[in-house]
C-alpha cells in the first residue's frame, strides 16, 4: 500500500488551496465508519515531552525535594508543585504504576503512542488516529489534531500518525496558538477566490489542483468529489474557522488558562473538542520539555509543574463548567518519568520502569489511585499497568472494541490495544464508572 505525500507531512504545511482540498478531504473519508455515540466522545491528551518526574509530580517520594501536600480527597497526597491539582483530586484519578519501553525518547514516545517498539519494517499507527478511526469525524472539524506542530523537531511529529491506516487518520498539525498573529491560514480561500466563484462548479474545479484529480479518477476513489466538496464546506464553513479562533474567547479565561504555548494549546484543544474534534494534542516542547538531565528540582519549580498545575486545572474546570467533561477524557502523561535518584548535573534520567499519569473525564471516576510505586519510586509494588491496558481503558470509555485487530499490507494482525510481550491490554475497571 503507497500512501499519497500528503500522509508524510502535516497539511497545513502545504500552503496550496489545491493540496489543502487533498487532505482535507481524506481527513473526512472516516466519515464512512462512523459510529453510535458513547458516553464518552473525544479526548484531549495534554503531551508532557521529555518525561516528567513522578516522584516530584504525582507520587511524591521522601528522595524528592518537594513535600507531598494534601489533596481534596482524604489520603491521597501529591506533590506541592502543584496545589491547584491537589484541589481537584476529586476530578481526577492517578495511575501510579505504568510500566513501559523505551530509555530513550524516540523510541519511549513511539511507544506511549503505539503500543509498539519501532521496528523498521514496520510502521504503526498511533492511538489518536485509532480514534479518529473508529469515531469517525464531526461536524466538517478535522478529527485529530496536534497542537502546537514541532517546528524544530518535525522527526517527533511521526510517532503521532496514522502510518498504514492512511493520511486521512492523520493529525492536522497547527502553528503555536500563542505566537501573534496566529492564524490557521489554509482554512482561508486566496485573496484572488471568492465564496461567491468557490460555490459554483466551475469555479470549484479550476481552484482544485488538476494533477491531484488525475491521480484519483479510479474506481477505488470514485467517491472523491463526494469528499473534496467536504472538505470545501469545511474551509466555507464559519463554525470551523470560529472552532480556531481563540480572540473568541474572553480575557479571563484566556488568562486563566494561560498565555503561553501550553495555556494556549490547551486552551484551543477545549475549542477544538466543543466543536466536534475527536482527538487533540495538546503538547509542550523546547522550553517547556521536561527532559530534566540537569537542574531537575529548578526547572520542575520554576518553569514546568506551574504550567502544569495552571494549565491541567484550567481545562478540567471549563469543560465541566461548559458540560463538556464527562464526554472528553482528558490524558496528561509524557513518555516515561525519571530516575529516583539525582544524577551529577543535579538532574533526573529517563525511566520507563516505573512512572505516573492522570486521566479524567469521560466516564473515569475521579478521586482514584491506581497501583503503587516502591518506596523511592524505582519499580511497581502493585498493579502493573502497560499501555495496552491504558489504550484498552480510553478505547472501553469511547465504545470501540479494545481487542480489535488491524490487518496490514503484508498481512500481519495488530492489536489496537497492544500490551507487553504481544497480549491485547485489558481496561483498568478501577477507572472505569
Amino acid at each position: 500500500m503507497q500512501d499519497h505525500p500528503s500522509s508524510r507531512r502535516c497539511f497545513l504545511s502545504v500552503g496550496s488551496l489545491g493540496m489543502l482540498g487533498l487532505s482535507l478531504a481524506s481527513f473526512l473519508r472516516a466519515s464512512a465508519s462512523a459510529k453510535a455515540q458513547p458516553k464518552a466522545s473525544s479526548v484531549i491528551l495534554f503531551w508532557l515531552e521529555g518525561g516528567p518526574s513522578h516522584i516530584d509530580t504525582l507520587d511524591p517520594k521522601p528522595n524528592s525535594n518537594f513535600k507531598p501536600i494534601s489533596t481534596s480527597v482524604p489520603g491521597i497526597r501529591i506533590s506541592e508543585l502543584l496545589p491547584k491539582m491537589a484541589a481537584r483530586m476529586h476530578k481526577f484519578a492517578l495511575i501510579r504504576s505504568m510500566h513501559t519501553r523505551g530509555t530513550d525518547h524516540p523510541q519511549a514516545t513511539h511507544y506511549a503512542m503505539t503500543g509498539h517498539e519501532i521496528n523498521p519494517a514496520m510502521q504503526f499507527p498511533s492511538f489518536g488516529a485509532i480514534i479518529a478511526k473508529e469515531l469517525g469525524p464531526r461536524n466538517a472539524v478535522p478529527a485529530h489534531v496536534l497542537v502546537p506542530k514541532w517546528e524544530k523537531a518535525r522527526q517527533y511529529e511521526e510517532h503521532f500518525r496514522a502510518a498504514f491506516l492512511g493520511g486521512e487518520y492523520d493529525p492536522m498539525c497547527i502553528p503555536d496558538p500563542s505566537k501573534p498573529g496566529f492564524e490557521v491560514t489554509d482554512l482561508s480561500l486566496p485573496k484572488s477566490v471568492s465564496t461567491a466563484a468557490v460555490e459554483s462548479r466551475t469555479a470549484f474545479l479550476k481552484a482544485v489542483d488538476r494533477k491531484y484529480r488525475s491521480l484519483y479518477e479510479s474506481a477505488e476513489h470514485a467517491s472523491m468529489d463526494a469528499y473534496t466538496a467536504q472538505a470545501w464546506k469545511m474551509i466555507l464553513s464559519p463554525a470551523v474557522r470560529d472552532a480556531f479562533d481563540l480572540s473568541k474567547e474572553t480575557e479571563k479565561t484566556r488568562e486563566r488558562y494561560g498565555k503561553d504555548s501550553i495555556g494556549a494549546s490547551c486552551l484551543l484543544a477545549r475549542r477544538l473538542v466543543e466543536a466536534g474534534s475527536r482527538f487533540v494534542t495538546a503538547a509542550g516542547y523546547h522550553s517547556t520539555s521536561w527532559d530534566t538531565h540537569s537542574d531537575n528540582d529548578k526547572g520542575h519549580r520554576d518553569r514546568l509543574c506551574p504550567t502544569l498545575d495552571r494549565s491541567f486545572s484550567a481545562l478540567l474546570d471549563d469543560l465541566e463548567e461548559r458540560g463538556l467533561l464527562d464526554s472528553t477524557l482528558v490524558i496528561a502523561m509524557g513518555e516515561f518519568g525519571r530516575t529516583p535518584t539525582i544524577n551529577a548535573n543535579l538532574g533526573r534520567d529517563h525511566w520507563p520502569n516505573c512512572w505516573s499519569l492522570a486521566l479524567a473525564g469521560g466516564g473515569i471516576r475521579g478521586g482514584v489511585v491506581v497501583g503503587a510505586s516502591d518506596e523511592k519510586g524505582y519499580n511497581v509494588a502493585d498493579r502493573v499497568v502497560t499501555m495496552g491496558d491504558l489504550y484498552a481503558t480510553i478505547y472501553k470509555a469511547l465504545g470501540i472494541d479494545w481487542k480489535k485487530e488491524y490487518m496490514t499490507p503484508i498481512g500481519r494482525p495488530i492489536k489496537i490495544a497492544n500490551s507487553l510481550d504481544d497480549q491485547t491490554g485489558e481496561p483498568v475497571a478501577e477507572l472505569l464508572g
